[in-house]
């Protein structure tokens, strides 16, 4: 017997059928021995137009009134999700955020969990009884209700499983694991069976949308193991089908490259013609993050007699037109001669921790998109990763090649 945590996203619980199926396979643990808790998201749909009364009401509305609307979009599923499992004779209640409680800090529509107090859910575990949470919210210490922000039932379900000290947290999607790369797009991409927390939270920072970042995080700093499974496919035979997500201990022989990871949302700013003196670089990026826009990768070019540079650097697609606005008014301050933006780009990244023992990973990277005629436009590496910037047209001709030359095709 073993404790579990299984959280079922959105589309897993999209209408009464999906809920019926939900505790069909709620169930199955229950009737294996285990104890279980669920953390369940609104059904698909239902946050956007919880989001959406609040916008139409008025462009500038109380957030804490906002945490209050969208957090009842789990309320319902969780009530549903009770009420089915008790139709099939399995002993069920729904939790609220607020009545385990999930205690949090003051920033609502993006709070953080500080303490759970699982005092009296565990106890009702331990006789058997399934506790239905709903996701992606949790009470302040103004004793309101707050919530995560988007993803956070994952967050949700990770920290519960952390404070329940389960075995494993279960994250049921509409994926069945963790791809080498976007199976979309390669089709000889594989499945992983297992993956490093940082090579996970590598690829959610970097686009994989199979896990939310704050989660990753959660999990590899409580050290909470996480499957990811598909709601809607069976794997009949193996006790873990989807990919485990696990410390780098649990892996005995490490791949050199695990996944490719792309993103459409970057787009890139260069400064043309700055002038190269101390102190350049904190009078361009200091505006920027005085105005909350995020820069990622950043490659500075100085002139041969050395007087002027060209700074490069990417932001979000959502963050170029402000970024260019916030630089256009410090002008004057930084002395360039033009921007230069550019949205059509994409982010590649090769990720492994095998990196760490291996040399020549980047040369490989950098020779098969040479000779695919793809030019490289800003790089950035850490310990386990290389990224490049390409023109998003080329997207799926560089994953389709790196996925080759680092071996990760399937047989």
């Amino acid at each position: 017997m073993a404790r579990l945590v299984l959280k079922f996203g959105g589309t897993s619980v999209g209408d009464i059928e999906r809920i019926r199926n939900v505790a069909r396979k709620v169930k199955q643990e229950v009737d294996a021995g285990h104890e279980v808790a669920v953390v369940v998201s609104a059904m698909s749909g239902v946050t956007n137009q919880l989001v959406e009364y609040c916008r139409s009401i008025s462009r500038i509305y109380d957030a804490r009134e906002y945490d209050a609307v969208v957090a009842s979009g789990e309320q319902v599923t969780s009530g549903l999700l009770a009420i089915a499992l008790q139709d099939l004779g399995i002993t069920a209640r729904s939790w609220q955020g607020w009545q385990i409680p999930i205690l949090t800090d003051d920033v609502h529509a993006k709070a953080r969990i500080e303490r759970i107090d699982t005092t009296e859910i565990d106890r009702r575990m331990k006789t058997g009884e399934v506790a239905v949470v709903a996701g992606f919210q949790g009470v302040s210490h103004r004793n309101r209700i707050s919530t995560l922000g988007r993803g956070g039932s994952d967050t949700s379900a990770v920290a519960l499983a952390a404070a329940l000290g389960a075995e494993r947290c279960d994250i049921y999607t509409d994926v069945d694991g963790v791809y080498t790369t976007d199976p979309r797009i390669v089709a000889k991409a594989r499945k992983l069976s297992r993956i490093t927390y940082e090579e996970m939270l590598e690829m959610a920072s970097l686009g994989a949308k199979v896990l939310q970042t704050r989660s990753v995080e959660m999990a590899m700093k409580h050290r909470v193991r996480v499957q990811v499974l598909s709601t809607f496919e069976e794997a009949p035979g193996s006790d873990l089908p989807g990919t485990l997500v696990v410390d780098e201990d649990e892996i005995v022989e490490q791949e050199l490259v695990s996944g490719i990871a792309y993103s459409r949302d970057e787009a890139k700013v260069t400064l043309v013609g700055v002038a190269d003196r101390p102190g350049v670089a904190a009078r361009i990026f200091g505006p920027l993050a005085d105005a909350a826009i995020n820069v990622d990768m950043i490659v500075q070019n100085v002139s041969e007699d050395g007087t002027t540079t060209d700074m490069t650097f990417t932001v979000g697609k959502a963050d170029l037109d402000r970024a260019v606005q916030v630089l256009e008014k410090a002008k004057d301050e930084l002395s360039y001669r033009r921007i230069v933006a550019d949205s059509d780009v994409v982010k590649i990244s090769v990720i492994g921790v095998g990196m760490r023992s291996h040399a020549g990973v980047a040369q490989r990277m950098f020779k098969a998109l040479a000779d695919r005629g793809i030019n490289i436009q800003v790089i950035s590496t850490s310990e386990i990763k290389v990224s490049v910037l390409v023109a998003e047209e080329y997207t799926e001709l560089a994953l389709r090649a790196l996925h080759t030359v680092y071996g990760l095709d399937q047989a």
